[in-house]
């Protein structure tokens, strides 16, 4: 068997260690007799698996006891909606700062729910860059900042936290979570996508700081309301069951590395390998500010697009997947998340100095 080298920004690889005990376990979980797919939510089986995964993303992430976590469904995108329903219910006003596509949606759908400011935006520029503090203009009667902490089809990734005061911070974190250690406490609201760095899609996690929850807007349908989902252990409904099983397996992978202080030094070497030799081509140039540049989402481009098309199509060739950039920045993109080995970042680099070699 021959596995690829897959970059894509999700969903994206899993680690060969979790697919295989995926693999051992498909027919017959830990004696159960059955598979994980199979199994009742309701099941005593089932309880432990839930619970212990809730407790190795608790340990890992460093979170504390007035925050909740929820294995929801919808993906980060119905949290666009899910949020201002929830939190939208002070002052009715909330800040959003837009910063990339996903950012952007978010504010669009937040307006359907309130008075929604526009608090900074790099958009002048196509998104190269992370609005600083002094670009923003935060409400303090907001009742909540909305941020995209990782910008997956433009590669800028947040490196501060911004000041927002008694304003609690709503964070996507979709492409970044499990990456690096984070504060959880500068947060009023967390929420993740998994087929970044998490496991499959279908799964969406949400950290909320508990006093957010249980104000939601009148017409809250109850699968959108945080307090339900809180009250019933995220079990309202069948959840996601095989893709909170395979985050388990993940977290587990993390742990075994050593946590996510080991797990942010192997992501940034990775990263480095990679910024370093666009640093020094005269073919390749990263496309974002350098004090801005994402671990997880590398963009880059020749400057010549028939020549970015021949790179892309020659690297599928040579077993590197996925590596077109999205079509707003066009160029290449590398997504080099937890999963993608060292190895894989190297070997790209590699044929990249070898592409630009033949065709100087």
């Amino acid at each position: 068997m021959t596995r690829i080298y897959n970059f894509s920004a999700g969903p994206s690889m899993l680690p060969v260690e979790v697919l295989e005990k995926a693999a051992s376990e498909m027919l017959d979980y830990n004696g159960s007799g059955m598979s994980v797919m199979e199994m009742s939510h309701r099941s005593k089986v089932y309880d432990g698996i839930i619970k212990e995964t809730e407790a190795k993303f608790r340990k890992i992430m460093g979170i504390p006891d007035n925050y909740k976590v929820l294995f929801l469904q919808g993906g980060a995108t119905l949290q666009f909606a899910m949020v201002p329903l929830n939190l939208l219910t002070g002052s009715g006003k909330a800040d959003y700062v837009v910063s990339g596509n996903f950012s952007n949606n978010a504010y669009k759908e937040a307006q359907k729910f309130g008075t929604i400011n526009l608090a900074g935006t790099s958009k002048a520029d196509n998104f190269a860059h992370i609005p600083q503090q002094d670009e923003l203009t935060l409400d303090p009667e907001a009742d909540y900042v909305h941020l995209c902490t990782n910008n997956t089809i433009y590669g800028t990734t947040w490196k501060y936290i911004p000041e927002t005061g008694n304003v609690p911070i709503v964070a996507d974190m979709s492409s970044c979570i499990l990456s690096e250690p984070v504060d959880v406490t500068k947060y009023g609201l967390i929420y993740a996508g998994a087929q970044k760095n998490m496991g499959p899609a279908g799964l969406t996690v949400v950290i909320i700081r508990e006093d957010l929850a249980g104000k939601t807007q009148p017409k809250t349908p109850v699968m959108l309301d945080y307090k339900v989902m809180i009250d019933n252990d995220s079990m309202y409904n069948t959840p996601p069951t095989y893709g909170i099983y395979i985050l388990k397996l993940v977290l587990e992978w993390i742990e075994k590395l050593g946590g996510l202080s080991e797990m942010e030094k192997i992501n940034r070497a990775k990263a480095k390998v990679l910024y370093d030799f666009l640093d020094e081509s005269k073919m390749f140039k990263s496309t974002v500010l350098e004090r801005d540049r994402s671990m997880m989402n590398v963009t880059f481009k020749t400057g010549d697009e028939a020549l970015d098309d021949k790179f892309v199509k020659e690297s599928k060739a040579a077993g590197f997947e996925n590596l077109k950039g999205h079509r707003a920045v066009g160029g290449m993109r590398a997504s080099i998340y937890n999963a993608m080995p060292t190895e894989g970042v190297v070997k790209l680099v590699e044929f990249m100095r070898e592409f630009e070699a033949r065709n100087s």
